[in-house]
């Protein structure tokens, strides 16, 4: 079986498709290979693949945005599944540069999703995020909360990706699973999220910016969980049966939390990183930043529930994990 990944080259993607490949699986995997963060460590990724995969391996540089060019790179290609983790991430950067999230979360939706139902896929999950849970102030977040007061234009278009997908699934009868991943983090991660930016700032000696004064917390979630949820998913479709699903939909459509389900203090985190670089860390206590929220938490009874989906790994065994594949990396 062969599954399109898009997103390949980006953190979530690049370790859903060692997953997939590792159980015997051949990956497409599609990414335009953008500079919002480090193209380096993008192709490097790409590289570890080819390198640990070879023909297994299929890598697509195209941008997913651009349906000419989208169709044109999948003519010739074959596979069956979707799992769509590609968007331009970010909330702070939404703030910014708003037309990017626009055209890649948005028109680069609808084409994915176009690709998933002239295809014929039996099943399209993709990324949403526990973003969209916005101003929610009731602790846990659960699936079933109403989420229509996002705080940035990345949650906005995270949840319109949601409402995308749930008039495709009805119209189509396309099954789709969305996934709201919160804040993961774990080797071969992104380097524009806290965890890497305070890893770098302490191994150099400088000062990290603690938003939110350091009374924030989050619900950190370690890659290799967040893949177990993702693939999961990606196995058992919705059925078509006509009752309700996690999310609240009656077509092929469901709606997941994907968290470690324990929210924990921003201050705990940066000492279980303190501890494994094995230096302190100068802080400076700066206010909330726009668009951010104050707490996170994921109800994951319903994933639970249903694909038997239990996190494994804390912050005191994923943050040093971490650490020491940035130590490697990076040489220090």
């Amino acid at each position: 079986m062969t599954t399109l990944v898009t997103g390949g080259a980006g953190f979530i993607g690049f370790h859903v498709a060692r997953r997939l490949m590792e159980r015997g699986q051949s990956v497409v995997a599609l990414d335009n290979v953008n500079d919002y963060y480090s193209v380096q460590l993008k192709r490097a990724r790409i590289a570890k693949q080819q390198a640990d995969f070879g023909d297994a391996f299929h890598f697509v540089e195209v941008d997913f945005a651009d349906k000419r060019a989208l169709d044109a790179a999948l003519a010739a290609r074959e596979f069956e599944k979707i799992v769509h983790l590609g968007a331009q991430a970010g909330v702070r950067y939404s703030i910014e540069n708003p037309h990017a999230y626009v055209q890649a979360n948005l028109v680069g939706h609808l084409n994915v999703m176009e690709v998933a139902r002239h295809r014929g896929a039996p099943h399209f999950v993709y990324a949403s995020s526990s973003s969209v849970y916005g101003g929610n102030e009731t602790l846990p977040f659960r699936v079933e909360d109403r989420v229509d007061h996002p705080l940035s234009l990345y949650a906005a278009t995270k949840k319109a990706d949601e409402l995308m997908s749930e008039t495709y699934a009805h119209l189509y009868r396309l099954p789709q699973t969305g996934l709201r991943f919160f804040t993961v983090y774990g080797p071969w991660g992104r380097p524009d999220m806290a965890m890497w930016l305070f890893t770098k700032a302490i191994f150099a000696g400088e000062p990290i910016n603690v938003f939110g004064e350091g009374n924030m917390r989050r619900d950190f979630t370690y890659i290799d969980d967040i893949v177990t949820g993702v693939v999961a998913a990606l196995d058992n479709p919705p059925p078509d049966d006509g009752s309700e699903k996690a999310g609240g939909s009656k077509a092929p459509h469901r709606l997941y939390n994907i968290g470690n389900n324990a929210s924990e203090e921003l201050l705990r985190m940066i000492e279980i990183l303190e501890d494994a670089c094995g230096r302190k860390a100068e802080k400076n206590l700066l206010p909330m930043q726009p668009g951010d929220v104050r707490d996170t938490y994921a109800d994951i009874s319903a994933i639970e529930r249903d694909l038997g989906f239990e996190p494994s790994t804390r912050i005191d065994v994923g943050v040093p994990r971490f650490v020491e594949w940035y130590r490697r990396y990076h040489g220090v």
